[in-house]
């Protein structure tokens, strides 16, 4: 499994009028390339009318599925431009679909390159970028005369506590960073005086929002 990452939050879109040429940028999260295909057909379908629906995608770990299509502008000046505006940002698992409405007025080669890439900018914008961390569901496991320092300790700390279950013993889950976990089972049997049994669960990512 791969570790944080940063993609897009989720749907989204913007417009932006360069030129009197409208450039409205639509942008998703996927995970594969039929998703991403899939979400690129749908664009063209909603603008069928549009002059061009021009549409980038960069898919998996090691970013080894990277796609961009002109759609009919020159070559080279808006699938490309869409597609390093992803790898500056370094952007996973994220389509584009940048459709254009034709004003009148040429832009050029260096105007086009530079309108849809200000055009995926603004749709990164709209959809907001988040930073996915991979974490461990930690399972805590003490006995009742140590719940209330050890649950006060894990609530001022910044460590994600989830439930806790109160059974014969009491059972603590708290989402911990992958790379923290030997550090959070220091900390856990520091705490409890080598009273606390601490084993890790299944990896989960969590996402944060970038600043």
């Amino acid at each position: 499994m791969r570790n944080n990452y940063f993609t897009v939050k989720g749907y989204g879109e913007s417009e932006i009028i360069i030129s009197k040429s409208r450039f409205i940028t639509y942008i998703d999260r996927a995970e594969t390339e039929e998703e991403a295909l899939l979400f690129i057909d749908k664009i063209k379908k909603l603008h069928a009318n549009a002059t061009h629906n021009c549409s980038c995608y960069m898919i998996g770990e090691h970013d080894h599925i990277q796609k961009a299509n002109d759609d009919g502008e020159p070559s080279g000046t808006a699938g490309v431009p869409m597609l390093e505006v992803l790898k500056k940002q370094g952007l996973k698992d994220t389509v584009v679909v940048v459709t254009r409405y034709f004003g009148g007025i040429k832009l050029g080669g260096g105007g086009l390159i530079r309108a849809y890439g200000k055009a995926t900018t603004e749709g990164i914008i709209a959809s907001q970028v988040v930073e996915r961390k991979l974490h461990y569901l930690m399972k805590v496991t003490i006995d009742y005369g140590w719940l209330g320092k050890v649950e006060n300790e894990i609530r001022d700390s910044h460590y994600s506590l989830q439930t806790i279950d109160y059974a014969e013993n009491v059972e603590i889950f708290v989402f911990v960073l992958k790379e923290e976990e030997e550090k959070f089972i220091e900390w856990m049997t520091e705490l409890t005086n080598g009273q606390a049994s601490t084993t890790r669960g299944d990896a989960q990512f969590i996402e944060f929002l970038r600043g």
